[in-house]
């Protein structure tokens, strides 16, 4: 489906421009419900404005693209995946004078239902006057997704897809969970406790999880890996979205549930870091009593002498940005390569 514009608007609406244009900028010249007809047209057809549209038609592009965050907007300058990411992103879009629009997904307000949340979610696409949108660990399938794709923006994700028709930059994460399953076998662990993130604010209550509720492709596969490799016990536990606190509130989750098991995995790096400060907290050795091990390799985990998956994060986000602004740069799935990295978090399972 072709991107909306003004003229795609009236020919749906049996109007000329002219009266669309009148709509937006001089509503004295139509009557009350005539316009109230164009603007509820153009908000379910997902036409932007007159002023983005106008400058689509003149130059046939926004000179911006956007990014689809699964988290409030605050994580994009607070988290160290999200930091190193979009540094690399901005690095390729800023040489060619291409904006980045941020665009965090909208909360499900209480009491409200999933097809409202849907609604509440695709709000920002609808809206947005952007030539091309990169959506970061969410389903193909998602609401915003097919929205982007009506409107004739251009997708790039960061998950691995069998669409050869897709674009998109990502890591094999059944292949990393698999590395990390095999490194906690090796070591005689067979009861491993694993730390996602969810919706949920920061540092919510702990609370075991089952396969199905995870919300975030890389996490579900990961978690796919480490079963295939792991021969005993995998429980999901999580304490709010993607923070140390939320770490360190689903492990002492564990702890008060008598759970406690003889490997945590956090499914990022900065998960696996909250459940090193409640471990000590309780004055439990690491990895004596318990083995701990991370995703992604963020600088602090060097510092944290913690075991985990290293992958390329300022490369992922270059080889988007340069997906994102070249429709014909070549190749469009580009699979990066990923390495573990074993450090002082993990060893042998206590017996």
């Amino acid at each position: 489906m072709a991107r909306m514009t003004v003229k795609t608007l009236a020919a749906a609406l049996g109007v000329s421009p002219a009266t669309i244009s009148n709509a937006y900028n001089r509503p004295d010249q139509l009557s009350p419900q005539l316009r109230e007809r164009i603007l509820a047209a153009a908000e379910e057809l997902g036409y932007p404005g007159p002023d983005a549209a106008g400058r689509i038609l003149r130059r046939g592009r926004a000179d911006a693209v956007g990014v689809l965050l699964s988290e409030r907007l605050s994580y994009a300058f607070s988290d160290p995946f999200a930091i190193e990411f979009l540094t690399g992103l901005s690095e390729v879009v800023e040489e060619h004078g291409i904006s980045i629009v941020l665009m965090p997904l909208a909360r499900r307000a209480a009491g409200s239902s999933a097809t409202d949340a849907d609604q509440s979610d695709v709000t920002a696409v609808r809206h947005a006057n952007i030539d091309a949108l990169t959506i970061l660990s969410l389903p193909a399938d998602h609401p915003a997704a097919m929205l982007a794709r009506a409107r004739g923006i251009r997708l790039v994700t960061t998950s691995v897809s069998s669409d050869p028709d897709s674009s998109w930059v990502a890591i094999d994460d059944c292949a990393a969970g698999v590395m990390v399953g095999e490194h906690l076998a090796s070591l005689g662990h067979r009861d491993i406790a694993v730390l996602v993130e969810t919706n949920q604010p920061a540092g919510s209550p702990g609370r075991r999880l089952d396969a199905a509720e995870l919300g975030y492709l890389d996490y579900a596969a990961r978690v796919a890996g480490l079963r295939q490799a792991t021969p005993g016990q995998v429980m999901i536990v999580s304490g709010g979205h993607n923070s140390i606190e939320s770490g360190t509130t689903a492990t002492t989750w564990l702890l008060d549930h008598d759970q406690l098991p003889t490997a945590i995995v956090g499914l990022s790096d900065v998960l696996a870091l909250g459940a090193l400060q409640a471990l000590a907290a309780r004055r439990l050795e690491v990895p004596g009593d318990v083995s701990v091990c991370g995703f992604d390799d963020i600088a602090t985990a060097k510092t944290a002498d913690l075991t985990t998956v290293h992958q390329p994060i300022h490369d992922k986000g270059q080889h988007v940005g340069r997906l994102l602004i070249d429709p014909e740069s070549r190749p469009r799935q580009v699979l990066l390569p990923i390495s573990f990295v074993r450090r002082g978090t993990t060893g042998p399972a206590p017996r």
